[in-house]
């Protein structure tokens, strides 16, 4: 009998979205070099701060936000797999909030997660002229070309970005889910985007125990 093969071609599907996304989630149900979010800036960042609420149980490395030039990938959000890149108290399949900061004119970039801080670390010293923001994927090639092997699988919700320093306490306000500032450059509240490929938008999983996520 003849060797039979069968060739399954997926088509991307892409889903323009505008909407307010509070009470929401984004799902990232598999490994893969497709399916990512997508948002399209035209500001030249020269401070960033940025935040979001994950789960996941992935030991891998993996990416969670990603805003890059046509060069390079100019700011990104990364889980190593070394023990202590985060801190201490990172455990799997839990939600946790993350904020990372940069400005150009220091160099300077910090890590808080779950509201603690890391210490200050020298990222870079340009302005960022990126336009692409992805969340998911680690972009290779600018805004097409991702790694599966670092591809984010699981949850994220809350994300954020400002082009101006927020204060420690405007940080704790948005670990603990009370009243703080919408981002300015991105506003879960009110976000235009784009999905590719498989991630769903669903309702946030309650947690009866918990009460910052």
């Amino acid at each position: 009998m003849e060797n039979l093969l069968l060739v399954l071609v997926e088509k991307l599907v892409h889903y323009n979205l505008s909407a307010d996304l509070s009470g929401k989630m984004l799902t990232f149900p598999q490994e893969t070099n497709t399916a990512h979010v997508t948002r399209m800036t035209s500001r030249e960042i020269s401070h960033t701060e940025t935040k979001l609420k994950f789960f996941t149980s992935l030991r891998r490395n993996h990416i969670l936000f990603s805003l890059a030039t046509l060069i390079d990938d100019a700011f990104v959000i990364f889980k190593r797999t070394a023990a202590g890149e985060m801190n201490n108290d990172y455990t799997l399949n839990t939600w946790h909030s993350i904020y990372a900061t940069w400005a150009s004119e220091t160099d300077l970039g910090q890590l808080w997660l779950d509201g603690k801080p890391s210490t200050r670390k020298f990222l870079q010293s340009e302005a960022i002229k990126g336009k692409n923001i992805i969340l998911g994927q680690e972009q290779v090639k600018f805004g097409w070309l991702f790694a599966w092997q670092q591809s984010f699988i699981g949850l994220l919700t809350d994300v954020h970005m400002w082009d101006n320093m927020l204060s420690p306490c405007e940080i704790q306000r948005y670990t603990n889910q009370t009243n703080f500032t919408p981002g300015n450059v991105l506003h879960w509240g009110a976000l235009d985007f784009q999905t590719t490929d498989r991630v769903l938008l669903e309702n946030k999983q309650s947690d009866c125990n918990r009460s910052n996520m």
